[in-house]
């Protein structure tokens, strides 16, 4: 079933369990003077981008171009090909659909294996009962889980080169850098809304830039889920009220509310890095075409940006492979190897 719901991941999934009390001081005058120095007067940015269904590249983005050709659909022999991905994690969600369209086209067999975090997914690689992770930020976010268990896994490529870890806060509120946030937690209740507690960012944000900007006495770091961020994060847009949420690019919520990134003069949050293909050790091997069409796979901004968005907001969970037969045929050059047929 299609739709449009860019406030809620997936079916059932509530708000946080957490209440995010914003930009609140004791007193008449001086609560009006705390929320006057939290948002940006006048501010005419309040709410979700009025934008097409394909989600415009964001201009801190580097695009790649990709000549097109169409690779023959070649037998598989109904051999079973395990991808591993958290459903919540919307870009693995979203490749590891394309994945599976792509290999079924192939001939074969494949099974979605759901984890909620990220250790068991590495680890599941290394013992050989996962095949492919389609979406490992394994360079700089997830280094830890590569040091122990890397060795000898397969790199089928990066699909795109220009990940990054966020602080970001709505484009109203009156802050710019990490380096303000010391000065204007009382603007966020002396909370950031983060994600899972075991993801990659929330160890950034908690190890490194909490402690880099000294916020250690001013901020607790909320986890609970990606869903659960989103749903804070739309709630308080819609009321035109501060918020700060640790997000990543690409991400879709960047083609659907106005934001603004926080500036790390500091570095806090690390470089960019690509999104990988990772498979157990033997997996190019045992299946070389399989490897060949994945190694093709290159999205650029608009690209990538269409394919979360259509999986994640324009249809029902469950109905990704629907998602993904409407986003081939918006997009039939999308990478190199790409099966249409």
């Amino acid at each position: 079933m299609k739709r449009r719901n860019l406030t809620k991941i997936g079916a059932g999934i509530g708000a946080l369990a957490i209440a995010t009390t914003l930009a609140s001081c004791a007193g008449g005058d001086d609560e009006n003077e705390a929320a006057d120095d939290c948002v940006i007067e006048d501010s005419s940015a309040s709410g979700a981008i009025d934008s097409a269904d394909t989600v415009a590249a964001p201009a801190a983005y580097t695009s790649k171009t990709t000549s097109t050709k169409q690779v023959p659909a070649a037998e598989g022999d109904g051999e079973t090909i395990t991808l591993g991905f958290i459903p919540s994690w919307t870009d693995g969600r979203s490749t590891a659909y394309l994945l599976e369209d792509q290999l079924e086209r192939l001939g074969f067999t494949v099974e979605m294996e759901e984890l909620t975090e990220a250790g068991p997914l590495y680890a599941g690689l290394a013992d050989g009962s996962i095949d492919i992770y389609p979406s490992a930020w394994s360079e700089k976010t997830h280094a830890d889980y590569m040091d122990e268990f890397g060795d000898g896994l397969d790199d089928l490529g990066s699909y795109y080169d220009n990940a990054l870890l966020t602080i970001t806060v709505p484009s109203y509120v009156n802050v710019d850098s990490m380096a303000e946030l010391k000065d204007k937690a009382s603007c966020f209740d002396g909370k950031i809304v983060g994600i899972e507690p075991g993801a990659g960012l929330t160890a950034a944000t908690q190890d490194s830039m909490i402690p880099t900007y000294g916020l250690e006495d001013d901020y607790e770091l909320l986890t609970s889920s990606t869903a659960g961020m989103v749903t804070e994060l739309d709630a308080a847009i819609e009321a035109g009220e501060p918020v700060v949420v640790t997000l990543w690019r690409p991400f879709w919520p960047y083609g659907t509310y106005d934001l603004k990134d926080l500036e790390d003069p500091e570095g806090a949050m690390g470089e960019p890095e690509a999104l990988h293909f990772l498979a157990r050790e033997g997996f190019s091997d045992d299946y070389p075409e399989a490897a060949e069409l994945i190694g093709g796979i290159q999205l650029d901004d608009n690209s990538y940006g269409s394919l979360e968005d259509t999986v994640v907001n324009q249809y029902e969970e469950g109905d990704e492979p629907a998602a993904i037969d409407e986003w081939i045929e918006a997009n039939p050059d999308a990478f190199d190897t790409l099966i249409t047929e």
